[in-house]
């Protein structure tokens, strides 16, 4: 891995401090919680708008709340490289998922703008305003919108206040009604690139402070309920027993093991509830989640058709009943080849050695597999925490990863890109 110096670090720095900086547009007192079109969002909105004109952008929020800046090319109205993520937060969060790849996208253009280089394509950095889906039942809501995919029976959605998503745009400034218009055409994005820290381990297991994403994993989750019989702790023989938590907790391993069989397949078992619940009762009932997650959707797809069966087998051995039911079923998205080398050869100009791996988590990206080539650079975080005030970064790797970002746009090739889009779907 490439050393850097204390004297050497001054983008990293300065993006490591508006990142602190940026963290106080939040609800709570101590802690960060901002959720879309919150008075903080707003707030974060605004501060952004400055910022991106201060870097030579033109910026507007648009219609769906959006924070969008664009950075001319030589030509004017050029197509874009487009790069962003989100800016809106889960409650009690921590300060880089999401808004690091859209301060360090800003960070990047600073840079050309102060330096006064321009490039045959534009560059527009967006600040999506939902990608965790906390105030409102949807997510992707921004960057939907901009590909064109956004469902306009959304806008009846309520959150827990009662409040409308099409009264909370309105009040916001957005206009619900001109939502369809923020949608972008095919011919005028050329690539959708996006940094994010990893949340996971798996570059700092390496030793590597960035990574070049191959794919967004697909996930399927089930609910699986299991009937045995509830019954008398101290007088039903261990023989006799239709035991629905010991069968449950057969058919949990299964899923663990299957999991495990596998290479970048992941299958968990989040949630498990038992009835009656009583310390001297056979559990009767007992329903748990399954969530299985790959960048293959033919692996996903049958891993959860061996887990299906696997959980049947177990269930006739044990005399129990069950039912399986999918609740969430969303495919994979495939990194752009040639994004994915072009990142890759960004880090190794670094002095890095080049880590491919995939994304566990969902990400604005995946909402414009069908509109453009997509292209994801990970940033190592500590102990891939995520999702959690402990989420934290090193100045070294906001450096790093800042220069990555700024080599990739000076040597970013759209001719090269021709027919992506329509390579994208996952196998």
């Amino acid at each position: 891995m490439m050393r850097t110096t204390a004297n050497d670090l001054t983008l990293g720095q300065r993006l490591y401090e508006r990142l602190e900086a940026f963290a106080r547009h939040s609800e709570d007192e101590g802690k960060l919680t901002r959720v879309f079109l919150s008075p903080q969002h707003r707030a974060a909105a605004d501060e952004l708008l400055r910022w991106m004109r201060e870097a030579g952008m033109a910026a507007h929020v648009d219609a769906v709340g959006n924070v969008v800046g664009r950075y001319e090319g030589t030509v004017p109205g050029a197509p874009c490289l487009m790069m962003g993520s989100h800016i809106d937060t889960v409650r009690d969060a921590g300060k880089y998922d999401g808004n690091m790849g859209v301060l360090a996208a800003l960070a990047a253009v600073e840079e050309f703008h102060k330096a006064g280089e321009r490039f045959p394509f534009a560059i527009e950095v967006v600040a999506f305003g939902d990608e965790e889906g906390v105030r409102f039942p949807v997510t992707l809501s921004g960057s939907r919108a901009v590909a064109g995919t956004f469902d306009q029976t959304t806008l009846s959605l309520r959150d827990k206040e009662g409040v409308s998503l099409r009264d909370a745009l309105t009040a916001f400034g957005g206009d619900p009604d001109r939502v369809a218009e923020v949608a972008r055409r095919r011919d005028q994005v050329l690539a959708f690139v996006e940094l994010h820290i990893e949340q996971g381990p798996v570059l700092e297991a390496a030793g590597l402070p960035v990574g070049a994403v191959t794919a967004i994993n697909g996930a399927s989750r089930l609910s699986v309920e299991v009937r045995g019989t509830a019954n008398h702790a101290g007088t039903v023989p261990m023989h006799l027993r239709r035991d629905a938590l010991a069968a449950a907790a057969e058919m949990m391993l299964a899923v663990e093991a299957r999991g495990r069989a596998e290479p970048e397949l992941v299958a968990t078992v989040g949630r498990v509830d038992v009835m009656p619940g009583a310390v001297n009762v056979i559990p009767g009932l007992v329903r748990f989640t399954m969530d299985v997650r790959s960048p293959s959707d033919a692996a996903r797809r049958r891993a959860v058709a061996d887990i299906d069966r696997r959980i049947g087998e177990i269930a006739e051995a044990r005399g129990v009943d069950i039912a399986i039911t999918q609740t969430h079923e969303a495919a994979a998205c495939r990194c752009a080849p040639k994004l994915i080398d072009a990142i890759g050869e960004s880090i190794a100009r670094n002095g890095i050695e080049i880590r491919r791996l995939p994304s566990g988590a969902g990400h604005d990206a995946m909402a414009f597999s069908r509109l453009c080539p997509v292209g994801m650079i990970f940033v190592r975080c500590e102990q891939g925490i995520s999702h959690n005030p402990a989420e934290a970064i090193t100045v070294e790797d906001a450096d790093v990863s800042l220069r990555v970002l700024l080599d990739f746009i000076r040597h970013f090739d759209a001719a090269g890109l021709t027919g992506e889009a329509e390579e994208r779907p996952a196998a």
